[in-house]
């Protein structure tokens, strides 16, 4: 069995690659980011290359804990569904395992935020964590008594590809997704779908939206409305289907604050319930989360 005497997570993606350490006690050692080079074989030296400076540093070897923007099919072994298509079709976890000369552990980005969340950030005590990531794209992770739920087909909790729940007159038949399919939620919620809402076509920046609402921009304020009832529509159907015991909002979006009003406040009509009460609260962790959640994939070394 393998001794190791820290943690690594790493964050890859499609922009940066983070990495942080994690000593014994779960406290943060050491972080490092560097741009997410071109190719698949320099994305492995990249990683391997900051693996080797962290032991170098502190002296010892570290388990590694990478999360992904996709996921590993359990039939093929190799990525699916990533958005940094550089990764898909590979055996990622096996190449950069024979390169690192030790196994690696692999999760989507979204549960690896989800993990940290349910371990010591914002959904910690809570038997099921529903995390929620909502910036240039949206997915979802699911953590049941502090172990990532990634179900049979390696795809729990991706309800950016879902369809919009009771689509108004309006918002059929939608617009084409990336992945193949029509009207998925990503389309409506993520970011840049905000910002072309509100905006048109060429919009992508979203971040000056509740500013420009506070100030009195009517089409702002009605660009947000829509975007809160398409998610708590979006939301309902995770109440419905999971009824996880606390939401955790993650990515950029998360920090729109009048989602932690909005949203509860909307749940009630969507879901098939006379009471709901399901909190919804922002992450702890902030930007960090999904990296802490990589290195959490691995048990604290004792």
């Amino acid at each position: 069995m393998n001794h190791y005497d820290f943690r690594i997570g790493i964050d890859l993606g499609g922009t940066k690659i983070e990495c942080i350490a994690l000593d014994r006690t779960g406290q943060e050692a050491m972080r490092q980011r560097i741009a997410t080079p071109k190719g698949y074989r320099a994305t492995l030296d990249s990683i391997a290359a900051l693996v080797g400076e962290a032991e170098q540093k502190w002296g010892g070897r570290a388990s590694v804990g990478i999360g992904i923007p996709g996921v590993i099919s359990p039939v093929t072994g190799l990525v699916k569904n990533a958005n940094s298509i550089a990764l898909n079709g590979n055996r990622f976890d096996v190449d950069l395992g024979e390169k690192l000369g030790r196994t690696v552990r692999v999760a989507n980005d979204a549960n690896c935020f989800a993990l940290s969340e349910a371990s010591d950030g914002a959904g910690a005590g809570n038997h099921v964590v529903f995390g929620v990531i909502v910036g240039t794209g949206c997915g979802g992770g699911i953590v049941v008594d502090g172990r990532i739920l990634a179900g049979r087909n390696a795809v729990a909790g991706e309800w950016g590809h879902t369809p919009l729940p009771w689509p108004n007159a309006s918002e059929t038949p939608g617009t084409q997704c990336w992945c193949g399919h029509r009207n998925c939620l990503e389309t409506w919620i993520a970011g840049p779908s905000l910002a072309r809402d509100c905006d048109g076509v060429g919009a992508t920046d979203a971040s000056r939206l509740p500013a420009r609402a506070a100030a009195g921009d009517v089409v702002a304020q009605a660009a947000l409305d829509r975007h809160a009832d398409r998610m708590a529509r979006g939301l309902a159907v995770i109440v419905n289907v999971l009824d996880p015991d606390v939401i955790v909002l993650g990515g950029g979006l998360s920090n729109m604050e009048h989602l932690y009003k909005e949203l509860p406040k909307r749940l009630k009509s969507y879901v098939f319930s006379d009471f709901v009460d399901t909190p919804i609260v922002r992450n702890l962790h902030g930007d960090s989360s999904g990296v802490r959640g990589a290195a959490w994939l691995w048990p604290s070394p004792t």
